[in-house]
């Protein structure tokens, strides 16, 4: 932080505006950071004298005072700690997440519907903003694909973990015989790019189709031809978004998510041949995924890559993902867009 301090006191630091602003808000960044941990620090020593006090004056009523100032302690040094986990480039930006039904059928849209809320619930815990940028409806019930932003600090760092294949195991609640069915659902993760991130992209490869929103969005959405679908043709990469309100916003948005893709596999040096790509994914099916939720003969929810589990399958699926991204992030076992 001292030598960033250093470069700002330069005299010819604001020459170049762009690399200035980004060397203060790294600044800021890290003074939030060390004003946290002071903080922690602060509320630690406050709660031992208080703990002392209440010991020396032989006093009981500190003692729920005291409980309840260590449980806040504790979840914000966990919070900070996690952070630290977070050193990739894109860990601050904001995240894309795509979910897409697999093997299963009508359950397999189902699972993505749950999942989708899930993720809705974990962002809401966080304080992040969630916007759905594209869906598919399911057949009968459920949803076959949908395309959310999650807008907030070291979203795509959090969840960069979440990139795999969902299993479910459950009694089926579409079966009348009540036999336990097993489903798969997708997640890609991508970050959202910084303007200043340039991906060069020829108009003439591109394919703009328009369409009709479908689901939810109101009269407006239903009424006009206002979604749009980007193909970039040399590799097959497609991005939609069909919930903004008009056929501009929904071209921009949907621009973002393309270029993030291209990105992607620019970053992974394979952008010549889509199949490549595809090739180190894992199709959506038994064998390939990355976590299992049992509904059904017992609870419980372990990620195959840490080993990670919990039994208590109604909290996982209220948002609690924070054991599992914690572990994740823990055992450095993240190979992609770091």
């Amino acid at each position: 932080m001292f030598e960033l301090e250093h470069k700002a006191a330069e005299q010819n630091f604001w020459n170049d505006i762009e690399n200035s602003q980004k060397i203060l808000q790294k600044t800021k960044a890290i003074k939030t950071k060390l004003e946290r941990f002071q903080n922690l620090l602060s509320e630690w020593e406050d709660m031992k004298t208080l703990c002392g006090l209440g010991i020396e004056e032989q006093d009981e009523s500190v003692v729920t005072e005291v409980g309840d100032a260590l449980k806040k302690v504790k979840t914000d040094l966990e919070r900070l700690r996690m952070e630290t986990l977070l050193t990739g480039k894109y860990d601050k930006n904001n995240a894309l997440l795509t979910l897409h039904a697999g093997a299963g059928g009508t359950e397999a849209q189902d699972w993505v519907e749950m999942l989708l809320r899930m993720y809705t619930r974990w962002s809401e815990k966080k304080g992040y903003t969630v916007n759905t940028l594209d869906f598919l409806d399911g057949d009968e019930a459920g949803i076959k694909s949908v395309t959310i932003q999650v807008v907030g600090e070291n979203a795509f760092g959090y969840l960069k973990s979440e990139k795999g294949v969902h299993r479910l195991v459950r009694i089926s609640p579409f079966d009348s015989s009540g036999r336990r069915h097993t489903s798969f659902a997708s997640m890609e993760v991508m970050p959202e790019l910084d303007d200043d991130i340039v991906i060069d992209i020829n108009p003439e490869d591109l394919r703009v189709d328009t369409y009709r929103a479908s689901g939810a969005g109101g009269q407006h959405i239903n009424k006009t031809d206002s979604a749009i679908r980007i193909t970039h043709i040399p590799t097959g990469v497609v991005a939609a978004c069909q919930t903004q309100r008009s056929q501009f916003q929904n071209k921009e948005t949907a621009m973002k998510m393309l270029k993030a893709r291209l990105f992607e596999l620019k970053e992974r040096e394979q952008k010549e041949k889509i199949e490549d790509l595809k090739g180190i994914q894992m199709d959506i099916a038994w064998g390939s995924q990355i976590r299992s939720y049992v509904f059904c003969p017992y609870t419980l929810v372990k990620d195959h890559r840490t080993n990670y589990e919990e039994g208590n399958v109604d909290s996982v699926m209220d948002g609690g993902l924070d054991g599992y991204i914690n572990a994740f992030l823990s055992s450095n076992k993240d190979n992609y867009l770091v």
